[in-house]
């Protein structure tokens, strides 16, 4: 796959050799606990799980790796590809890196890449309402709300999950 460059930033397939960066995000709390991620696996468990990412191929389901200069850092996925539209989302695994625009632009990146590869237009994502970071990035590219349905724990608290939008050409964001 040819990857993506922005400075600093490269989407690229996701490598078996980068277990031991997910290992770490493993044992990173903040990042389990923002991300859904269950805390303790065995080290067996989680490369295996790695594994089946590096190896999945699937029509309508992509992970993609996010590259920071030189290492990995986290990872998009593109979910029920469907003739123009896509749901998407990011997980940014150094929980040091949040807060600093690296997730906005990596996002921008994967925006483009599904439009540029799938010939995408529309894209869903879903945050908790009380994950303000996650808000303030989506509406700053462009996204907008379109629906509240559903709740889930998000660091440990009951959270109102938020549905939003962006049709590339009608917003200003990620073009």
């Amino acid at each position: 796959m040819k990857s993506i460059r922005n400075p600093l930033l490269e989407l690229r397939a996701l490598q078996l050799e980068d277990f031991h960066l997910v290992k770490n995000w493993s044992e990173d709390e903040a990042f389990c606990q923002a991300n859904g991620w269950e805390t303790g696996r065995s080290e067996c468990e989680l490369y295996a799980w790695w594994s089946n990412c590096v190896k999945r191929k699937s029509q309508d389901f992509l992970r993609i790796g996010i590259q920071y200069e030189t290492r990995l850092i986290g990872y998009g996925d593109l979910a029920n590809i469907n003739d123009n539209s896509a749901e998407l989302g990011i997980a940014i695994g150094e929980s040091g890196l949040w807060g600093h625009g690296v997730g906005t632009r990596a996002l921008m990146l994967l925006i483009n890449f599904a439009t540029e590869k799938f010939g995408i237009q529309v894209f869903e994502a879903e945050t908790h309402e009380c994950n303000t970071r996650s808000r303030k990035m989506l509406e700053n590219l462009g996204f907008f709300e379109n629906s509240r349905i559903g709740s889930e724990s998000y660091m440990g608290k009951e959270s109102q999950l938020i549905q939003y939008r962006y049709e590339r050409g009608m917003n200003d964001g990620a073009n």
